[in-house]
């Protein structure tokens, strides 16, 4: 998840190209960094809690010949950083490996980071110390470590650098034989590398100066919780409300009288049913290799795949992969809301399919804070038209989209968005009415996205708590979703049938993780949507379950009574997941639950 870089010169780094390298792995993670330079016969560690741009700033002028740097993404390990050391083994690691404790388990060591990267110095400290050969370790972490794996081993005292990756998240270059690497070609072509080389299984090892002399400083203290630990507080679990409205339902679908804009024929059943154009009924397959033909690379990667790592994307890559036979490369964009399950899964997929992964991170504090901001102004004037606004931050993953376009050079965008993903309410509750014509998910019509973001303005003047400091951050992300054009971009779901049994089933196969805290496989990596569908629920007595299983029963995949079971178990509150995100945004538990819980509902209970 973060951003590996470094110059190995045989006289001095440049500083320039030093900057472009950091500041690119920047764009990975702005959390945490760290860096390992030499210095004075000596190899000097420096770790701190912010970004790398101020420690780089700090460190000026930095004159040395060899030099190595961490750009983090905090995804485990909070007060924990990189490069990490024990026994002068150092690593410096990209990724997740999601079986640490496991292997912890077969070594002598014991662990004493939270961090996962240290069980990479675990397995080689074991296997120095049996006297085993360091191409031997390579194989012995990639086969023992599940999950992404880019790394940087430093071995100070043997004068050896290596670098590795089981997934392709590692690069190499050369300028006047000096070596540079980066978690991405792109910085590397940028500042005109030769010899650009990606790294997969088969380890780059490099002879650095020796030294018994390794120096560490650091600050390990963070004001901010960036991953809440979860407790389990019965109190408050007791406050999560899970009413079974008295309401009127679709006698088709399962749509209550309580969805925007709906009404019912002499039959009981709804126009959105009777509206209804089929969506999960692909066309032949031989028109989408068609399509992608001309984009087919004969060496690289030839297209990029939007990933969050949820149940959609996640089937989709693997048909994008072992199917279509592409070599994609995934972004993903961590706007602070990822929740670990969703990470852990997205580095599943990726090493398991050996597909690069390049991620864009916000400055996720920031976003929270944004988010927070939001929430309180919602809460001082709750609005089922605005709840939408919680969720305005995420939008920029359109917009980084052509980031990594212009990045790699790589034009066509393969999505694997659920077809029966729409939802209609949330807009609906604004007052926009349903477009039955409405053919992709993600394309509401530029008339229809100027009337959306007019009422959602009307809206926003009865709090005039929204008109904050995260309100360029709404508008620009709406705009990047709604209102610029997306072109060389399919949906993989229009050629392939999504099926639910056979899309779970696959994934199994993959290890895929599931939530604790439901039955479901819909949203469960999205820190945001138990919550929104918490407020849902309490007030208009639905969720986007409702609206998802509806949409399979008029595709015919299940009937109404299997809908009605289904919604049942998938409505009811997720408190480690609704927990998890007033945490992350610093709002209390308690006072939330209290005001969600006193909106006057739109319905009335059993």
């Amino acid at each position: 998840m973060c951003g590996i870089f470094g110059i190995i010169s045989k006289k001095s780094v440049n500083k320039n190209h030093l900057n472009t390298l950091a500041l690119h792995a920047r764009q990975r993670g702005k959390d945490s960094s760290g860096i390992i330079y030499r210095q004075n016969e000596s190899y000097l560690i420096k770790r701190e809690n912010y970004d790398i741009k101020k420690l780089l700033n700090q460190l000026k002028p930095l004159d040395t010949n060899i030099v190595m740097g961490h750009s983090r993404l905090v995804t485990n390990g909070l007060n924990d950083n990189q490069p990490v050391i024990r026994d002068d083994v150092i690593v410096i690691h990209n990724g997740i490996i999601i079986n640490a404790d496991k292997i912890w388990k077969s070594l002598y060591l014991s662990r004493t980071l939270q961090i996962d990267t240290e069980v990479i110095n675990g397995i080689a400290i074991s296997h120095l110390a049996q006297n085993g050969e360091i191409p031997e370790l390579v194989d012995e972490v990639i086969s023992s470590c599940k999950g992404t794996i880019s790394c940087i081993l430093i071995l100070a005292k043997e004068g050896k650098a290596i670098l590795f990756s089981n997934n392709g998240s590692l690069y190499t270059g050369e300028i006047n034989s000096d070596i540079y690497f980066s978690s991405e070609s792109f910085p590397l072509k940028k500042i005109n590398c030769s010899k650009i080389k990606q790294i997969w299984s088969d380890a780059v090892i490099l002879d650095i100066p020796k030294t018994n002399y390794i120096k560490l400083s650091e600050t390990k203290l963070r004001d901010k919780n960036l991953i809440p630990k979860f407790k389990n507080i019965k109190s408050e679990e007791k406050m999560l409300e899970y009413h079974k409205p008295d309401f009127k339902r679709c006698s088709k679908c399962i749509l209550p009288e309580t969805m925007p804009y709906i009404h019912f024929d002499t039959n009981g059943i709804c126009n959105y049913c009777l509206n209804y154009t089929h969506r999960n009924n692909p066309r032949p397959k031989s028109e989408l290799f068609d399509l992608v033909k001309p984009y087919r690379r004969k060496d690289g990667p030839d297209c990029i795949v939007p990933f969050s790592g949820g149940r959609d994307s996640s089937y989709g890559l693997h048909l994008i992969v072992k199917e279509l036979k592409m070599k994609p490369i995934t972004y993903t964009y961590d706007w602070g809301m990822v929740t670990d399950l969703g990470r852990r899964n997205i580095s599943r997929m990726c090493s398991e399919l050996k597909v690069e992964n390049i991620i864009v991170a916000a400055d996720i504090s920031k976003k929270r804070r944004n988010i927070a901001m939001n929430l309180k102004a919602w809460l001082r004037s709750p609005h089922l038209g605005m709840v939408s606004i919680l969720t305005a931050g995420d939008k920029h993953f359109f917009r980084h989209v052509k980031t990594v376009k212009r990045q790699t050079g790589i034009n066509l965008n393969l999505w694997g968005v659920n077809p029966l993903e729409v939802t209609h309410f949330k807009a609906g509750f604004l007052g926009v009415k349903p477009d039955f014509e409405e053919k992709s998910v993600y394309m509401l019509g530029i008339s229809k996205q100027l009337k959306y973001q007019w009422l959602r303005l009307k809206a926003m003047a009865r709090s005039p708590g929204y008109f904050n400091s995260s309100i360029w951050d709404t508008i620009s992300g709406e705009f990047y979703r709604s209102f610029k054009e997306k072109k060389d971009y399919f949906h993989i779901y229009d050629y392939w049938k999504w099926d639910q049994s056979f899309t779970d089933k696959t994934l199994a196969m993959y290890d895929w993780e599931l939530a604790p805290d439901t039955n479901t496989t819909w949203r469960i990596g999205d820190g945001t949507a138990a919550f929104y569908n918490y407020i849902y629920k309490q007030v208009a007595g639905f969720t986007e379950h409702d609206t998802f299983r509806s949409n399979q029963i008029r595709e015919g995949d299940i009937s109404r009574k299997e809908a009605i079971e289904l919604v049942k178990d998938e409505n009811r509150p997720r408190y480690q997941n609704i927990r998890w995100y007033l945490d992350t945004i610093n709002m209390d538990f308690e006072d939330t639950i209290k005001t969600i819980n006193s909106i006057p509902k739109l319905y009335k209970t059993n």
